[in-house]
């Protein structure tokens, strides 16, 4: 599995584990010239801006791990972005990181930290 079907499937995963929660799902690769927001969601008038890191290993570290300080801060000016172009700024926000390590043996285990940030 390459890198793209390795991301997409974890986001799938973290959207299936936030939809059986009651979450609603209001975007997905929410895309613009600086980057991209993996999952937008929504549940009791919070918006929930959601990183998603998916390995088959870790070896380097878990997923979480890779949402450094650099990253938050792009994920914050991207939210920034999403809630101009969508009119919900009067909302309470929340930003979330799941770790999904998918071994190509093994069932995938998920790890969500709400607000990781």
């Amino acid at each position: 599995m390459n890198r793209r079907a390795l991301g997409a499937r974890g986001e799938s995963l973290a959207s299936d584990w936030y939809v059986a929660r009651g979450y609603t799902v209001l975007d997905r690769n929410w895309r613009t010239r600086q980057g991209e927001l993996d999952l937008v969601l929504e549940h009791h008038q919070v918006i929930v801006f959601v990183e998603v890191k998916t390995r088959t290993t870790d070896a380097f570290g878990a997923g979480v791990e890779a949402v450094n300080r650099e990253k938050q801060m792009r994920i914050r000016r991207l939210a920034g972005q999403w809630l101009g172009a969508h009119d919900q700024a009067h909302r309470g926000l929340r930003f979330d990181v799941v770790s999904i390590l998918a071994p190509r043996d093994g069932p995938p285990i998920i790890d969500v930290y709400q607000a990781a940030f």
